[in-house]
């Protein structure tokens, strides 16, 4: 495993509501992020139709483009949102996992900008873009818990 793809799991392991809903990293590198979302019970907004609910995969692409950082930042660094868009395309397939892609396209001193789809099939049939923006707060401590755990140290 890359010590990107490494990282991004680890960044991924210590979100309690990611690991809930089943939350995987398919794929990290330099070009960017995907994350997988199950298709489970607990997504589902339409008990009738099974249909996933926003929510859902809002979480799943403000994950996916939180956890891009890591894929372009040298060092593991708290990087809160600042602003996410979410533009839904179509809703998503029941009964079928929901893939995110996301990647950092522009890296100031104090803010990272990042882009992505939520998809099922394919990234040219997206069910929602999304643009994201992410405060650069620096590195915490170096004895801190979570850059341990994120990059793989021993705590």
């Amino acid at each position: 495993m890359s010590s990107i793809q490494e990282r991004a799991h680890n960044f991924l392991s210590v979100l309690r509501h990611c690991q809930t809903l089943g939350m995987t990293v398919e794929q990290a590198d330099e070009q960017g992020l995907v994350l997988k979302l199950p298709y489970s019970e607990g997504i589902i907004g339409n008990p009738v139709t099974g249909m996933v609910h926003g929510g859902a995969i809002t979480t799943l692409m403000d994950t996916c483009c939180g956890i891009s950082t890591v894929c372009y930042l040298p060092e593991f660094e708290i990087c809160p949102t600042l602003d996410l868009r979410i533009d839904y395309m179509h809703p998503a397939e029941p009964g079928k996992p929901i893939y995110g892609f996301a990647e950092c396209y522009r890296v100031t001193s104090t803010v990272i900008f990042t882009r992505g789809v939520a998809y099922q099939d394919s990234r040219d049939q997206p069910i929602a873009h999304v643009v994201g923006t992410f405060m650069r707060m620096g590195k915490p401590g170096k004895q801190g818990q979570l850059t341990k755990a994120i990059d793989g140290e021993q705590a």
